[in-house]
């Protein structure tokens, strides 16, 4: 009779983990997504207040964000990434306060995969007009602007980099949201 009460025992800790693990994962997603906005905030504030004026040649010439497209969805992205980070940070802390739902940790994952394409997408494509700015296309005859506008490609580069760590940070957030959600039971 001993045998089958520790047996049973044994059984429920095996289908119910310790608490403690559930708050240590919580307290990881929450620090994680604390850090996401940071870094988030940041590369959109750093976008959207680069701009430098330089005369060459005697030629005024203006570098600005709002004269890509592709600076423009940099800076959209990241907001839009900011902003969902808020949300999702709202929603784990509540979610934390209930009983752990795989079903919950699911529609995290979607939420955070969604989150770091469009973050890896705006990345990807600041990255590609960094790179022509920088270094120019001789090929198509674009020549590098960055020896002219030194200090707005610093800034530039600064405010992708920033954005890739924030996308590395989602990109831990949906392992982990995927390792969880891999306990619903069909």
């Amino acid at each position: 009779m001993e045998n089958f009460g520790a047996k049973n025992r044994q059984n429920q800790n095996t289908q119910n983990p310790p608490m403690k693990s559930d708050k240590c994962l919580l307290s990881t997603q929450i620090l994680l997504r604390i850090l996401a906005i940071a870094f988030t905030l940041a590369a959109t504030s750093m976008i959207l207040t680069s701009k430098q004026a330089v005369t060459v040649f005697g030629i005024e010439m203006d570098a600005r964000y709002s004269y890509s497209s592709s600076f423009k969805f940099f800076a959209i992205a990241n907001m839009i990434g900011c902003a969902f980070s808020v949300l999702s940070l709202i929603l784990a802390s509540v979610l934390g306060h209930k009983t752990p739902d795989p079903k919950n940790y699911f529609y995290m994952f979607i939420h955070d995969l969604i989150t770091m394409a469009l973050l890896l997408a705006g990345c990807a494509a600041a990255t590609a007009v960094g790179y022509v700015g920088k270094y120019g296309e001789s090929h198509s005859g674009w020549m590098p602007i960055c020896d002219h506008v030194d200090k707005f490609c610093r800034k530039v580069s600064h405010s992708i980099m920033l954005s890739y760590v924030a996308m590395i940070l989602y990109l831990c957030l949906t392992i982990i949201s995927a390792n969880q959600s891999r306990k619903i039971i069909v």
